[in-house]
This record gives structure tokens, C-alpha cells and sequence, in this order.
């Protein structure tokens, strides 16, 4: 949105001239059920009166505060009222003449609700047509709540105060009150930020516990929407909190920081779930409607983790500005993944193979882009950060901490958390003040460390160099260290690295293999000798980044690769498996491994992948690159190739199995014959059968969904089957599926409801772009590629900043892989002089092209 950015330079000008105190913040909710529109001004707004205090270092200063809010009936500074229509322009007010210490400024406004998912959200359910509302704070929008100092390091209490309608409940930061004449008046909070306060407002269900420890009681509570309720598996959420509670106050040393632990499940939530200081939101979808593999159970309790774990580092200690935002970010992943993997009784104790399965493909993704970025990044204003969050930040970041760890050792690292958290509770602070507890704690010099990890992009490349003699024993071992070009476009130049890797010796024993030895060094420069494997016979795989302590690309020697190629899934641990599979992919993706020959490899050790999270991830992956890296002439035929595989591992899995619904997901997903397209028709009919497989409401929609995109399914089904599942789920999935249907008018609908209407709300929104791209429809789709070029630059400045992103991501013709979509790209990045932002992102969706292109003549070749 214009005029709503703030540059670090202003941010930091200001932070030198205040110090605020505290915030009271009184907001008049009662009209939300009807949206706020009681004077029929279809604004659909909000009272909201701030009264803040603050301090100034100096006399007859100048600042301003800010407030994203369609109308401003007072502003009244120390007491002197001032001209709304004169001081508040561009979202913020003008603050002139400050007194030299304490100074008081109270302003009234209409602020908005939204339906973004920014700011504070207004949903209605269809189910008992209820309004429901939640706040999402980061980056800059507590300001479109009431007026704020919007930067992380202008921490002050905040009391809020709210009217609600009867018969609502309110949920804040603070503990909840009772209220008194629909009034609930909030306890002020310690000194926070203020994009991690938070209100949580509606008729919503609850459940509620306690964790106790050490003579403290925590209260705990659980809330969604009362048409989620038969859904919510509260002792399981609850039996994860709690074991983050112990293990982040053992690691940590210090006490949970606030007055109560609420996590609250809320609808149409564009992230994961958010860190509110105490009042945890996170996206509904978590709560889940039909059987789901135990990988989504997985990935909802490290969500859960990782936002516990940012009630110690982000909110109790906070950035000060958002350069650091990756260290925030990669430190609540890390230990959330390390929490899975350590806590005792932990139901993951595989979760490093998620992440290297998941998260280091996401990062290793990014960081090939021309986008790529120190995990440091400049941050100079709030465009930068708000495009920031990203595989970099969270992935990247998250990787570099866990070879840090390897690093300097596990308990050094907690003991310099330790002592982080001590010194600078409630406060603010910069990466040097972590790097300077973990100096201390573990005697490493960490400055160069950080240098080549931290202020540095791109990826290292480590591949074994071996000499053997004619028996077999080696005679020489050696790593060597690549520093591949950084991608064209990307700023700073390769760079080696300090890598602390284990080298894992593995040998086949009963069709198995085995790891025999494991050698674990430091890594540094172009060559490093491993003199322990000299003369020793040389076994038949060689891992290096074993264990994957380190983040880098590891390439495996002939030998090894061909045992890998006949065995992959013969490895008895996950973690090795999922490595070579993360190198295969990767080549792929590389054009170094031909996208047949990929598909060829997984279709040789799936059947025995026994973890159900790599084998999701290698659906997701074959899919992907079937649809973009295949050879266009030969696409087809590896799709039907796939498709049948997929069917025969359905037929075959564990009736009831995770494996047996993850297969069918994979089969709905591509299913194209006739007779494949039949037996889908027949599982949503209930005339076909396969035993075990419960085919319940998100499953349908899979059918549906398939069906309405090779036009089996018209209106009338995806009617009947919203009738079926009336609810806001089952809204997106039929805004999706009929999106999907292969007809000019059914993409012109859904070109005009997201392109030429800003009415759909954000959840929709991704919903109807998700059903329009369909892979089997490029030809279909290719007259939108000049439609989106003509359309995009006025759609990022007119939407908000998470709409705006949606449309530009989602509606770039990913599809059309051709130099012609190549050219089309650098003509508009030419002609349109767009934002910094805007750039990044179709820059990095050309990489994308760029990258599929390459990997389409390798394919071809092979």
C-alpha cells in the first residue's frame, strides 16, 4: 500500500529521540457482528482511542506516529488539541514540539476491519453465520489497530481495553478478565513490541488446562470456532505445549516469560501461525477435519514448538530492527526441530529428516535464485522485510544454526543462550550479542564464522575425492569445497566456508546398508585431507555431510552413487535416506540428473520408504518435475508412467494405512485415463471401493477438485458437494474446483473475481488462483500470460501488501516455459520501473522459467 513504508534510517532516528511507556488502548468492537457499518457508510469500521506515553530526549523535537485508518477524529498532544485534517497524512500523524522528557498523546480514529488477514480480520462462518475476529500484527500493522511507534525496538506496556458484542469472549496478551457490561479491561502487559500484541475477539469454543512446574502454574488454553469443535484434539495440542515448556525451560534457563499460554486456531490466517506475546495464533486448517498422515501431525507440533519457543526469543528478547529478523525466525525453527528430535517421549524423534527433507530443500531452492541474500540481509525499509520471509530467512537460517551448534557443541550453545536471555530480558538486541555469549561460552572466535556464514550467499558444493589401490584400500581421502557462481543478478561473490560435517561409512549387510563408520572434522578451505580412512578397505557408499550438520550441496563419487541408485531405499536410518534423496532432486533440478531418470529412482525405493513425510515429499517432487522439468514430448508419457504407479502402491499399501492416503492423494492428483478418472468418480459415488480407505470430506474435495479440472465434474457436482460440506472449507474448495474446470468461461471467471474485483477475501483468493493454474491446461492458460504483464504493476500498488503478493506469485505464467515467457518478463521488468519488492519477486519467478528450460534439454538428451 503507498505510504505506508518506514526506512531504517527514520526508524532509527526515532528510537534515539524516544523512550515510550506505555500504551492504553480502548477500542469500541461492538458493532463487528454487522461489520462495523453502523452509520451505512460501508466502510465496515471500528472506534479505536490510543492514549500513549512517552519520552523525548530532547525539547522542541519532531516525530511522527503511525496509523493505517480511513478516518482521524482527534489527536491531542500534551494536552493541546491539534488539527487532525493537517497532522496526519501518509499514515502517520506529526508530532512537533515535543517536551524534553514526558509527553502524552491521545488520538481517536475509525480504523477497518479487513478481510486480508493484516491488521484486524473479520470473518463470518457459514456455519452459524457468526463474526470472528483476530489481529496479525507483523510486520507493520498494529497501526491499522490503533495509533503506534511501529518499530520492534519502541517496546512499552500496552492495556487494552474492548467493548464486544453479548455473548462474545476476548482474548489479548493479558489474561482474560470477566467482563462488565460487554467491557473487558485488560492488565497491562511487560514491555513488548508491538507487532506481537494481539485481540482475539467472538463467540469462539474453548478448552482450557494448566502447565505446573516448580511450584508455578501456567494457564493454558485452546480456542477455535464452535463449528471446528467435534475436530479439536485438545489433549494432543496440549501434550505438545507442554512438552516445550519443559524442554525450552531446561535449555533455556529461564522462566516462561508471560502471564498465560492461549493458543488460538483462527480462520483465513495467511502464515503458519503467529508468536503474540501469550496469545498464539494459528491457521485453522491445523485443526483437522478428516484423517491426515502423521507427517501433518509432524509439521502442526513443530508450528506449535516454534511459536513457544519465540515467547523467549523474539518476544521476551526482540530484534531491533528486521535485519535480524532471520535470526528470530531460524533460532524459534531450530529448536523446535531440536525439541522433536531430543525431548524425552518425543513422537518425532526422526524430525532432522524432515527438515532435511523439507526445510533444506526450501532453502537450498532459494538461495539458487537471483534473489538470493546474506542470511543477514539489508533491511532498509519495511518493502524489504515484507518479501523477506522466505527460504533464506527461515530455512537457510535455521540450517547455518544447527552447524553453529556443531560448531561450537550443544551445551556451549545453550549455556550462551542461557546468559543471552539473562542480560537482555525484555529488551532489545542485535546479532553481536548472541555471537558474544556463545564467543564466551565456547572459546571459538566466532567472527569469522559469521563473516562467511552470515554476511555471505550461496550454497557450497562438497564432493569426496578417493584413491584406492587394487585391493580395495584407500589410499588417499580428501573433501573438496566448491563455491559455484552466485546466480546472474545476485549481489557479492562466492565464497568458501568453515563446514563442520560428519563422513559416514556405510556397507550392505543382509540388502541393507549399514553405517560402519562415521568420522566427524572441520571442513575447511578447497581441500581437506581424512587421513582416518586411509588404509582402511573402501566401503560401498561414502555420505559426506552425514548426519547433516552442515548446509551445502554433497555430490557422492561414482561408486557410491551407483550402490545409491540400486539401494536408496535399502538405508535402515531415514536420515541418510532422505539426504541422497535431497542430492537427487537436487540434481535434478540441476539438469546434472534427467527427469526420467529421476522418476526411474523414486519409483525403485519408494516402496520401501518407511518414513510417510519423504515419501509426501517425494510425491510433491516427482509431480513438479514431471509437469515442469520433463521433456515436453515426453511429458506425457512419464505422467502415465507415474500415474499408474501411484495406482498399483494405492492397491498394494496397508488398508488404513498413512502410506494407503498418502498414494491416493498422489493418484487423485494426477489421475487422466478414462478408466482412472472412472475410479475416482466411482470412490466420490461410493461404487467403487478400496479397502481401508476412508473417503472422507477433504478427500472428496480431491476428487472433485480433479474431476472439475479434465471436465468430469460441472457445477451441478461441485454444487452438491458444497451442500455436502457447508462450510469455509468447503467454500475454497469449491471457489477452487470451479476455477479448475477446463473452459475459457470458467478462467474468465476466475481471472475477473481476483484480477479485475478486489472483493474476494484472502483465503478465497488463493483458493480460486490454486484452481485456475492447472498444469494439463497450459494451452488454456496461455492467453492470461500478456493479461497478467498489462495487470500486475497497478494490482501491487492498489492491494495490500499479502493480496498483492498472492496475485503476482500465483498468476505468473509458471506454466509457459518457452524463451517467448522469458522475453515477456524482461520486456515488462524494462518498461515498468516496479518496486524493489515487486522486482524480487518476478525476478524470481523468471529464475524459475530459466531453471525448467535447462532442465527440459537435459531431459531431452537423455
Amino acid at each position: 500500500m503507498p505510504g505506508t513504508n518506514l526506512t531504517r534510517d527514520e526508524a532509527q532516528r526515532r528510537a534515539r529521540l524516544l523512550t515510550v511507556d506505555a500504551y492504553e488502548v480502548d477500542l469500541d468492537l461492538s458493532g463487528a457482528q454487522e461489520g462495523g457499518d453502523a452509520d451505512g457508510s460501508g466502510h465496515g469500521t471500528f472506534r479505536s482511542a490510543t492514549t500513549v506515553r512517552f519520552d523525548s530526549a530532547e525539547a522542541g523535537a519532531d516525530t511522527f506516529i503511525d496509523l493505517v485508518a480511513p478516518a482521524v477524529h482527534e489527536v491531542r498532544l500534551n494536552g493541546e488539541a491539534l488539527d487532525a485534517a493537517e497532522v496526519f497524512k501518509d499514515s502517520r500523524i506529526a508530532l512537533t514540539g515535543l517536551r524534553a522528557g514526558r509527553n502524552e498523546l491521545r488520538v481517536v480514529a475509525d480504523c477497518a476491519y479487513t478481510n486480508t488477514g493484516e491488521g484486524l480480520h473479520r470473518f463470518v462462518d457459514p456455519v452459524d453465520q457468526q463474526a470472528y475476529l483476530y489481529t496479525q500484527f507483523e510486520v507493520p500493522d498494529a497501526r491499522r489497530v490503533y495509533a503506534s511507534f511501529e518499530q520492534p525496538d519502541l517496546k512499552a506496556t500496552f492495556q487494552f481495553t474492548v467493548k464486544a458484542p453479548e455473548g462474545w469472549t476476548v482474548i489479548s496478551n493479558s489474561p482474560t478478565p470477566e467482563p462488565s457490561d460487554n467491557i473487558w479491561r485488560f492488565e497491562p502487559t511487560p514491555r513488548i513490541s508491538t507487532y506481537i500484541t494481539a485481540l482475539i475477539a467472538g463467540p469462539y469454543h474453548s478448552v482450557h488446562s494448566t502447565y505446573e512446574k516448580d511450584g508455578r502454574t501456567v494457564p493454558l488454553g485452546i480456542y477455535c470456532r464452535p463449528s471446528l469443535a467435534e475436530h479439536l484434539d485438545a489433549d494432543e495440542i496440549f501434550a505438545v505445549t507442554r512438552q516445550g515448556f519443559d524442554w525450552f525451560q531446561e535449555k533455556f534457563d529461564y522462566a516462561y516469560p508471560f502471564a498465560k499460554y492461549d493458543q488460538l486456531f483462527v480462520p483465513e490466517f495467511n502464515a503458519g501461525a503467529m508468536e503474540n506475546a501469550g496469545a498464539v495464533t494459528i491457521r485453522d486448517q491445523y485443526v483437522f477435519r478428516s484423517k491426515v498422515t502423521d507427517a501433518a501431525y509432524e509439521v502442526r507440533a513443530e508450528t506449535i514448538l516454534h511459536e513457544l519457543a519465540h515467547m523467549w526469543f523474539g518476544d521476551l528478547v526482540t530484534m531491533e530492527w528486521w535485519n535480524d529478523l532471520w535470526l528470530n525466525e531460524s533460532f524459534a525453527t531450530y529448536t523446535s526441530i531440536a525439541c522433536q528430535a531430543y525431548a524425552p517421549g518425543s513422537k518425532w524423534p526422526h524430525s532432522w529428516t524432515t527438515f532435511a527433507n523439507s526445510m533444506k530443500t526450501w532453502a537450498y531452492r532459494q538461495d539458487q535464485l537471483p534473489s538470493t541474500h546474506p542470511i543477514m540481509a539489508e533491511i532498509n525499509d519495511l518493502d524489504d522485510v515484507l518479501v523477506n520471509f522466505d527460504g533464506i530467512t527461515y530455512a537457510k537460517g535455521a540450517s547455518v544454526l544447527k552447524q553453529l551448534v556443531a560448531y561450537v557443541g550443544m551445551d556451549e550453545f545453550f549455556q550462551g543462550v542461557q546468559a543471552y536471555f539473562k542480560a537482555h530480558a525484555y529488551g532489545n538486541t542485535r546479532l553481536s550479542d548472541l555471537l558474544g555469549a556463545l564467543e564466551e561460552t565456547s572459546g571459538r572466535d566466532l567472527k569469522t564464522w559469521s563473516k562467511k556464514w552470515l554476511e555471505t550467499a550461496g550454497i557450497n558444493t562438497l564432493r569426496p575425492e578417493i584413491e584406492v589401490d587394487a585391493q580395495g584400500v584407500i589410499t588417499s581421502f580428501a573433501v573438496r569445497q566448491e563455491a559455484p557462481a552466485l546466480p546472474a543478478g545476485a549481489k557479492g561473490e562466492p565464497v568458501l566456508r568453515p563446514h563442520r560435517i560428519a563422513v559416514g561409512a556405510y556397507e550392505l549387510a543382509g540388502g541393507k546398508l549399514v553405517r560402519t563408520e562415521r568420522i566427524e572434522l572441520d571442513v575447511d578451505g578447497e581441500l581437506t585431507a581424512v587421513p582416518q580412512l586411509v588404509g582402511k578397505a573402501r566401503p560401498a557408499v561414502i555420505l559426506l555431510n552425514d548426519d547433516d550438520l552442515s548446509y551445502a550441496k554433497v555430490r557422492l563419487d561414482e561408486e557410491s552413487l551407483k550402490t545409491v541408485t540400486e539401494h536408496l531405499g535399502d538405508f535402515t536410518e531415514s536420515l541418510p535416506r532422505a539426504l541422497s534423496w535431497a542430492s537427487a532432486w537436487d540434481m535434478t533440478r540441476d539438469g546434472e540428473l534427467a527427469t526420467r531418470d529421476y522418476l526411474s529412482l523414486v519409483l525403485s525405493g519408494i516402496g520401501k520408504e518407511s518414513d510417510i513425510g519423504v515419501v509426501q515429499s517425494l510425491h510433491r517432487q516427482v509431480k513438479l518435475a514431471l509437469d515442469l522439468y520433463a521433456a515436453p514430448e515426453w511429458r506425457e508419457t512419464g505422467l502415465a508412467t507415474w500415474t499408474a504407479a501411484a495406482l498399483e502402491q494405492l492397491r498394494a499399501a496397508k488398508p488404513g494405512s498413512d502410506h494407503q492416503l498418502a498414494w491416493a492423494r498422489a493418484f487423485a492428483a494426477s489421475a487422466r485415463t478414462d478408466e482412472q478418472l472412472d475410479l475416482l468418480q466411482g470412490l466420490l459415488e461410493g461404487t467403487e471401493e478400496i479397502s481401508g480407505l476412508a473417503v472422507d470430506t477433504e478427500l472428496r474435495w480431491s476428487l472433485v477438485h480433479r474431476l472439475a479440472a479434465t471436465g468430469r465434474a460441472d457445477e451441478k457436482t461441485i454444487a452438491a458437494e458444497l451442500d455436502r460440506d457447508k462450510t469455509s472449507a468447503g467454500e475454497r474448495y469449491a471457489a477452487s474446483a470451479r476455477a479448475a474446470r477446463p473452459t475459457a468461461e470458467a478462467k474468465d471467471a476466475a481471472w475477473a473475481s481476483v484480477v479485475e474485483s478486489d472483493q474476494l477475501p484472502n483465503s478465497l483468493q488463493e483458493s480460486v488462483i490454486g484452481g485456475f493454474v492447472q498444469t494439463d491446461q497450459r494451452e488454456l492458460l496461455a492467453p492470461y500470460t500478456a493479461k497478467y504483464f498489462a495487470a500486475v504493476k497497478d494490482i501491487w500498488n492498489s492491494r495490500s501488501h499479502e493480496m498483492a503478493q498472492q496475485i503476482a506469485v500465483g498468476l505468473y505464467p509458471a506454466l509457459q516455459v518457452s524463451q517467448e515467457t522469458l522475453d515477456a518478463t524482461d520486456a515488462w521488468l524494462a518498461s515498468a520501473e516496479p518496486s524493489a519488492a515487486l522486482r524480487r519477486l518476478m525476478t524470481e519467478s523468471r529464475a524459475g522459467i530459466e531453471r525448467a528450460l535447462k532442465a527440459q534439454k537435459a531431459d531431452a538428451a537423455a
